[in-house]
């Protein structure tokens, strides 16, 4: 445990609030809670009155306002003689050409490098607001730039940890500039200011509890673009030349827009995402730089050591834990697990109008609280439980797996189902109070996103080797009650006439169901289970293809395309186009036979359009390039040689630098390789055959639940001539 997690513990310090100092000893600043709050948390503790002390512990970490701290976000851009290639943040070949700093406060500034021949470009066309300072030497710009850095307590970065910073840092040691003019300096495994703190916004946003729960998987790649484009709504700024080619006027709406993105993804929302972060310190017991960088098991960790030590408990020894808690009683269907997992209902490929979907409501964090499972609770050695308050965890098939002790509460129990409560019948209630201001409901709303990020991940950590609590037998009870439940349900649902169409992990989507029907199923459940079956959504239509990969149509046109491969980021702008535009006409598909007449007709047009354009090759490289990024060295590429290293060995054999991290695009051709990198490939190359062989694997997967071959597509507009004898003999 770290020196610093250890000062928290043992002082039992909350990160993310407000203490004063006295006589040397820091002192919590308590604010008053309002009677209304405190009513839902008498309510919501009624039936665990044995948690009273620990509900009001946890009252202040949601009452309590975040601090309004000033911040700065920066971007740099780096002359490269190289397209594409990011230089190296080591050893800083290249001079840092531009500065964006944007604050919290207002101020909007770009530091821009003067070089031979430069061009200012459309000057107009920078907003009045920007201030432009132009320097005839780098080591100016530099200081300059880490005089404004020291000036904000909280710099933000995207991805600074990897490129910017260390630049900036390094950089300015091969210009001579003395170290303590420096303000960054490297903190364990990230980079960070001597004067305050940093964040790593790329780091934050790649937490898949932030991506999957708090923003519901609305950005799909972890990009700037990405992200700012589905939370904001505004893009970068789109360049058609290299960076180290561009006007000035060019270069500074470039960079500044970058900075600018980066410090509003903290201001959106009424600083949805600076309280998120405050919120999650309180709760995960961490620093501000730790949170923002650490997987949720570590989240999860550091609370349960915090209560360990709150409490006189000592930390379990992990050998010792394993050695008492590590027998698991399942197979796993998934390889690499231990213990079997989620039961997932295959779909009937075909498509189904008036789908109505059933969801429990955080199911294993219900699970955790209702059945009492903690890794102190799950199997107790002899004689720590009486006989009298053991209860059996069975399976699905009603088998024996696990015994639980009911005698006292375990300390997973009280934590993760405390949160669930509160969140539940308090903060959902009150981010929806009509009588609130509009700031109160943000804030509470915030508070019920933090406390879902947190549980909903709070329950696999468990099933994690490198995890200190790791307790196989508690993850393997929490998913096996999940399937018991899972299962029991859909029998229920038959009995009541209900046609289940699919089913995946805590979900039923429900053919037309009877209301009458429903009601009593979700009655049902709460009665037998004591958990919360709740109507998730409605569709107008789901067309099921395989396991995990569907496309539902929403009453109001709105598509949600779950695990189809047209939407990877990896495929080539022109199959997603296409991919695109079929998606959009399903949209129009009515329950009559006429209507998939129509739109099949369309599909057809849309993929002999694209057709036409490979046969003609009227299409850019840039448009059926895919893209991907060079995980590790290409030298270290040994047993199998991927497509995308093939394209970067060949560019490293024309002389350009390929390393890791690199984004490798390429073309698929006729020559010997079967691939080319983007930069040394022509239109000629291309082999247009893999291209419709691409187009046909991304949309099979759109038609399969139509009942359209993709034979009837393709015959429909002649691709089968056109393809002629080469893909019978790859067959």
């Amino acid at each position: 445990i770290k020196y610093h997690d250890n000062y928290v513990f043992d002082n039992g310090l909350i990160p993310g609030i407000e203490y004063s100092i006295m006589n040397g000893k820091p002192k919590e600043i308590r604010h008053s809670i309002s009677k209304e709050v405190m009513t839902l948390y008498r309510k919501a503790i009624e039936d665990q009155k044995d948690s009273a002390d620990f509900a009001m512990r946890l009252a202040p970490l949601f009452e309590t306002r975040p601090p309004n701290i000033r911040r700065l976000a920066i971007d740099i851009e780096v002359y490269t003689p190289n397209r594409g290639r990011v230089p190296d943040a080591e050893r800083t070949p290249y001079p840092v050409i531009s500065v964006a700093l944007f604050g919290s406060d207002g101020m909007k500034k770009v530091l821009v490098l003067a070089r031979e021949g430069m061009i200012y470009g459309d000057v107009e066309s920078i907003p009045i607001d920007i201030d432009v300072e132009i320097f005839d030497s780098e080591r100016a710009l530099l200081i300059e730039a880490f005089r404004i850095i020291n000036d904000y307590p909280l710099i933000l970065t995207f991805n600074g940890d990897g490129f910017d910073l260390p630049y900036l840092y390094n950089r300015a040691l091969t210009l001579g500039i003395d170290p303590d003019y420096i303000p960054i300096e490297a903190v364990r495994d990230f980079i960070s200011v001597k004067h305050g703190f940093h964040i790593d916004l790329y780091k934050f946003f790649s937490i898949e509890a932030i991506q999957n729960y708090a923003f519901g998987s609305a950005y799909k790649e972890k990009t700037l673009d990405a992200i700012a484009t589905a939370l904001l709504g505004e893009a970068k700024v789109v360049l058609e030349e290299a960076i180290s080619d561009l006007r000035i006027s060019k270069l500074v709406e470039y960079n500044a827009k970058d900075a600018e993105l980066t410090l509003k993804l903290t201001m959106f929302g009424g600083e949805l995402v600076w309280k998120l972060i405050v919120l999650i310190m309180r709760l995960a017991k961490m620093g501000l730089e730790d949170v923002t960088r650490r997987k949720v098991s570590a989240w999860v960790k550091n609370l349960m050591y915090w209560e360990h030590r709150k409490r006189g408990y000592l930390i379990p020894n992990e050998d010792e834990l394993l050695s008492m808690k590590g027998e698991v009683k399942t197979a796993a269907r998934i390889g690499g697990k231990r213990y079997a997992g989620a039961i997932v209902i295959d779909p009937i490929p075909g498509v189904y109008f008036r789908v109505t979907v059933l969801d429990f409501a955080s199911l294993y964090p219900s699970i955790i609280k209702v059945w009492n499972l903690s890794y102190e609770t799950i199997d107790p050695p002899k004689g720590w439980c009486p006989d009298d308050a053991l209860k059996e965890v069975r399976d699905e098939s009603g088998n024996l797996l696990h015994r639980v002790c009911f005698s006292r509460k375990g300390i997973t129990t009280e934590i993760v189902g405390m949160l669930r409560d509160f969140r539940v019948r308090v903060y959902k209630k009150l981010a929806k109070d009509p009588k609130a201001s509009d700031e109160l409901r943000n804030w509470y709303d915030v508070v019920q996103k933090a406390m879902k990020v947190y549980i909903n991940a709070s329950y696999g950590v468990f099933g994690h080797e490198k995890f200190p609590f790791y307790t196989p037998s508690l993850a393997e009870s929490v998913t096996a009650l999940g399937r018991y439940v899972i299962t029991s349900t859909l029998k229920k649902a038959g009995e009541l006439g209900l046609k289940v169409l699919y089913g995946d992990t805590d979900s039923l989507f429900l053919w037309d169901p009877d209301r009458k029907a429903l009601e009593e199923l979700i009655e049902w459940v709460g009665k037998k289970f004591s958990l919360d079956l709740e109507l998730d959504k409605r569709y107008k239509y789901v067309a099921f293809a395989l396991k995990k990969n569907y496309l539902g149509v929403y009453e109001n046109g709105k598509i949600d395309v779950k695990g189809l491969v047209g939407k990877k980021r990896n495929v080539p702008l022109l199959l997603q186009e296409t991919f695109n535009k079929v998606i959009q006409l399903m949209t129009e598909i009515e329950d009559n036979p006429s209507s998939l007449e129509k739109v099949k007709e369309n599909v057809k047009k849309e993929v002999k359009e694209l057709y036409i354009k490979l046969k003609n090759r009227d299409f850019t490289l840039d448009e059926i390039a895919f893209k991907t990024t060079l995980n590790k060295d290409v030298d270290h590429y040994q047993k199998t040689t991927p497509i995308h290293v093939k394209a970067a060995l060949q560019l490293r054999r024309y002389g350009l630098p390929v390393v890791r991290g690199d984004i490798i695009m390429y073309v698929k051709t006729k020559t010997k390789d079967k691939v080319k990198a983007i930069q040394l490939a022509k239109l000629d190359d291309v082999n247009v055959h893999e291209y419709m062989d691409a187009v046909k694997s991304v949309l099979t997967q759109v038609l399969l639940p139509f009942n359209i071959s993709w034979e009837e597509i393709a015959g429909g507009v002649g691709l089968f001539g056109f393809l002629g004898n080469s893909t019978s003999k790859r067959r």
